[in-house]
């Protein structure tokens, strides 16, 4: 499969998650899309690697040239573990306090 259909779909990925940030006021929902942001770029360094990995086993058969991106996509998924716990402690202590998960109704409790 050519290269530039993965980079179509985590293109067009990328911009749902996009889109969904700028303009939803649910945070969950907001949180969703920066969730499917990074699955969009972790998708994009699996095909890139295995794109380079495919071309470099074709030299060397013993090379380890093509594994960086998953390795990047590992500690990417660690960190978004660790968002997740924080986000949704966030989510429900927001509402909680609030009894609204609508991201508008933070403004007002600057004051």
């Amino acid at each position: 499969m050519p290269i530039q259909y993965y980079i179509y779909l985590c293109l067009a990925l990328f911009s749902i998650g996009i889109i969904g940030v700028l303009t939803r006021r649910n945070a969950i929902i907001v949180f969703m899309c920066v969730e499917l942001m990074l699955n969009a770029v972790n998708l994009l360094l699996v095909a890139f690697s295995k794109m380079h990995y495919g071309l470099a086993i074709g030299a060397n058969p013993e090379t380890t040239v093509g594994i960086d991106g998953q390795l990047f996509v590992f500690f990417i998924m660690v960190v978004a573990a660790a968002e997740v716990s924080v986000g949704l402690a966030i989510i429900v202590m927001m509402y909680r306090n609030t009894h609204s998960v609508d991201i508008n109704f933070l403004n007002r409790l600057k004051n």
